[in-house]
C-alpha cells in the first residue's frame, strides 16, 4: 500500500510505499512547539520506501541530530529525520496524508511531557462543526 500526502499549499507532495513501521502521537515539547499543537502524529517509514514527488522541503536543525522538514512556502511541517536515533527511517506527519485514516495511530509517546489537560481531552464536549459561542 502506498500512502501519499503533501503540504497545505500543494507545493510539496510525497509518497511512501508499504506499511508504516509505527504511527505514534508525540507529546514532547519539541514537537508541540514546532507544530503549535498539543501533540503531533508521526508515521515512521523506511527511508528507502519514501520519496518527495514534487517540490523541495526546507530543513531546520531542531536539535543536534534532529532535522525537521517543512514547506518553505506555506510552512507546513512534513517530515522528521535523525540519523543518530532513526538511521534509515523517516517520520512523516500523519495529518499531512491525503487519507489520514489509512494509517491508524498505535500509541502515545513522550507522555512525560504531555500538556496536563491532554490526558482528559477525550472527555470534552464534541461538536461536528464550529459554532461561535457553543464551544465555551
Amino acid at each position: 500500500m502506498a500512502i501519499t500526502g503533501g503540504c497545505h499549499c500543494g507545493a510539496i507532495r510525497y509518497e511512501a510505499e508499504g506499511e508504516a513501521l509505527t504511527h505514534a502521537l508525540c507529546h514532547c515539547a519539541d514537537c508541540r512547539r514546532s507544530a503549535g499543537a498539543p501533540m503531533v502524529g508521526w508515521a515512521m517509514y523506511p527511508l528507502a520506501a519514501f520519496k518527495v514527488t514534487k517540490g523541495r522541503a526546507k530543513t531546520y536543525g531542531s536539535s543536534e541530530h534532529g532535522r525537521r522538514h517543512f514547506c518553505p512556502d506555506c510552512g507546513t511541517g512534513l517530515f522528521y529525520t535523525n540519523e543518530k536515533i532513526l538511521a534509515g527511517r523517516i517520520n512523516i506527519r500523519s495529518a499531512s496524508f491525503d487519507n489520514p485514516d489509512a494509517v491508524p495511530a498505535r500509541a502515545h509517546i513522550q507522555t512525560a511531557e504531555r500538556i496536563g489537560w491532554m490526558a482528559h481531552v477525550h472527555e470534552l464536549p464534541a461538536f461536528e462543526r464550529y459554532s461561535a459561542g457553543k464551544a465555551s
